[in-house]
């Protein structure tokens, strides 16, 4: 399997036969709720893909309906024909494009799309919503991707284990942001050196980081939550302490970086 940055949620995994679209936006702008005046993002560099110009795509997965994830003028660009796995509120999004095969994922739920499994896993609350991660495994090399692009949660890492065993790479915010009201709605170092300590991947992959400006009253409300700088010495520091290797791998927008089970990055 590989995996090759687009830009701060987006990104396309690659396994032997196919390639995959995971959480598009590749066109500007993103606004939240509709109101751009309230919360509006924009890519300050031009992307590595845009729609036209991405490679064969046999799958899109979307793991949460917000436009961050399921950016509706991108998926408005892209062939309907592609099939799509997403949480049932990013269904619902997508059907309504006009999308031909869409498949809702509820926790814990699996689907097999040629040689590769997802699964979907519980991921944080948002409001009275809990959108997924997903658990990808390429199924002849057996390399397992953990993708969280928010909160992950204790109760769901026991299952993790339980169910996969050795989870190769944790693709998963490092650093963080904080809501008015909501708290830590992307997890920062401390909570992501918790899931890397009881996951313990080979390969830790940030996402959720881009170079992407902020707009609008909310945007300026929203405050940072530790760098990747700190995150890169609590790994050092978590490593040292228990004997282990764990690689901190920060691809650039347009590379592709492995995810082979031997990977040392």
């Amino acid at each position: 399997m590989q995996l090759t940055r687009i830009d701060l949620n987006s990104w396309l995994i690659h396994t032997r036969e196919q390639t995959f679209l995971l959480d598009p936006w590749l066109v500007d702008p993103l606004v939240f709720l509709g109101i751009p005046w309230f919360i509006r993002l924009e890519h300050r560099q031009p992307l590595p893909f845009t729609p036209e110009t991405l490679p064969k795509i046999d799958g899109i997965l979307l793991s949460q309906a917000q436009p961050d994830h399921c950016h509706p003028p991108t998926l408005q660009r892209l062939d309907k024909r592609i099939p799509v796995l997403a949480s049932p509120a990013a269904a619902r999004v997508v059907k309504s494009l006009g999308f031909a095969t869409v498949q809702a994922l509820d926790p814990w739920q699996s689907a097999q799309w040629g040689d590769l499994r997802v699964t979907a896993i519980p991921g944080a609350p948002l409001g009275p919503v809990r959108e997924l991660g997903y658990l990808l495994e390429e199924v002849p090399s057996q390399t397992r991707l953990y993708y969280e692009p928010h909160l992950s949660q204790p109760d769901v890492r026991p299952r993790l284990q339980q169910e996969f065993g050795s989870i190769h790479t944790l693709l998963i915010p490092v650093v963080g942001q904080i809501f008015p009201l909501l708290g830590e709605v992307i997890m920062g170092p401390e909570r992501a050196l918790e899931v890397v300590a009881a996951l313990r991947p080979q390969q830790v992959i940030p996402t959720a980081m881009g170079e992407v400006d902020y707009h609008g009253w909310f945007a300026a409300q929203i405050r940072p939550l530790g760098s990747l700088q700190e995150f890169r010495e609590k790994l050092a520091a978590l490593n040292a302490a228990t004997s282990q290797s764990i690689q901190l791998c920060c691809p650039a927008p347009g590379e592709t970086v492995s995810l082979s089970v031997a990977a040392k990055l």
